[in-house]
């Protein structure tokens, strides 16, 4: 079977987008790891599988696989990168478009200098939202990694995470306690770790260590994720420039847990190929 697709990328977070809008190659597990696979297929950290709208506010759907092949809820550098493409396949009229993931809607904007605005929903803190396994919900929790106890704040954007402060992000150890955090028994979906070096009110670095994925350049629900602990946690403003390895995100939040959190940042096409499973 030949596979039509599309490289793109934000911020480095790379991604293989592959249209379904007309006709389905239904993949399986096996098929898309072989397509993420940086040495015998494409390469990239997500796989993004676009379908024909199933809601009639929206101009498409799609769904999001990590490199090993298996589902995730959302995606937010990924999100663009399929504004984009359907924008470039003239499927986007004016500058505003909606997109189904998971069976929500979000709405993206496309403003100048290539950067998209995307409501990326409102951030859960509830337990049962992310999920975590505690009896009551706090603004902060505790895992001990290696006899050391690790603070973290929880929230959902559509996914799971989980964002600890450090004092320099250069040297966090986000490979081994991102992975021992992220296969916790307390995360029964697992989890996604970010490291947050907070620089001021309104702008952080982070790393982000993300399930079936590992590290990544760049990760947008990671960065919405760690300015809603920051900022519940008192140490960050509205307005917040998320520092990545592969660029910035800007990510702005009032604060209250009904209200929306907005992402504004890039998309690049990078280049069209076929590969054969």
């Amino acid at each position: 079977m030949l596979v039509s697709f599309t490289k793109m990328h934000g911020l480095g977070n790379d991604f293989v987008v592959i249209d379904e809008r007309e006709s389905s190659f239904r993949l399986s597990p096996t098929q898309l790891a072989r397509i993420a696979d940086r040495r015998f297929g494409v390469g990239c950290d997500q796989i993004l599988v676009i379908a024909a709208p199933s809601k009639p506010e929206t101009i498409g759907r799609y769904e999001i696989f990590n490199a090993d092949g298996s589902a995730a809820e959302h995606c937010g550098n990924g999100v663009r990168c399929v504004a984009l493409y359907l924008k470039d396949a003239g499927a986007v009229i004016d500058d505003r478009l909606k997109l189904e993931i998971n069976g929500a809607v979000y709405q993206l904007i496309f403003e100048s200098d290539k950067q998209i605005r995307v409501d990326m929903g409102a951030p859960k803190f509830a337990p049962k939202n992310i999920p975590l396994n505690v009896d009551d919900e706090q603004s902060c929790y505790d895992i001990s990694v290696d006899g050391i106890k690790i603070p973290f704040g929880c929230v959902s954007i559509g996914n799971p995470h989980a964002v600890t402060i450090v004092d320099d992000v250069s040297t966090a150890e986000v490979a081994r306690i991102g992975a021992a955090l992220q296969t916790h028994d307390a995360f029964p979906a697992k989890v996604n770790v970010g490291f947050m070096q907070i620089i001021n009110s309104n702008r952080i670095k982070l790393r982000v260590f993300e399930r079936g994925v590992g590290e990544t350049l760049a990760c947008g629900t990671g960065a919405c994720a760690a300015v809603a602990v920051g900022r519940v946690w008192g140490h960050l403003d509205s307005a917040t420039q998320v520092q990545l390895p592969g660029g910035s995100l800007f990510i702005e939040w009032s604060g209250r847990q009904s209200d929306v959190i907005w992402m504004l940042g890039p998309a690049e096409r990078v280049f069209e190929g076929t590969i054969e499973l």
